[in-house]
């Protein structure tokens, strides 16, 4: 069974609705504390270094053999 369009709730209505729930929702999310988001952020940036640096030797190690073997080809 449709809606009639008058009905339906305002616009204005359905945004002050969908506000308070988006509000009443971030109330109930466990922010973390300080020290919780210093430790998150360090092993953030820890990794991504680790992978950097994996990813900085993958490239050199693949770029000098193929630095060989395009020089052997000569």
């Amino acid at each position: 069974m449709a809606v009639a369009k008058s009905d339906k709730p305002k616009l204005m209505e359905r945004m002050k609705r969908s506000v308070r729930g988006m509000v009443q929702e971030m109330k109930r999310v466990h922010w973390p504390g300080k020290r919780d988001l210093v430790v998150y952020t360090a092993a953030v940036i820890g990794v991504s270094l680790a992978v950097a640096i994996f990813i900085y030797l993958l490239d050199s190690g693949v770029g000098t053999v193929m630095g060989f073997l395009l020089d052997l080809g000569r």
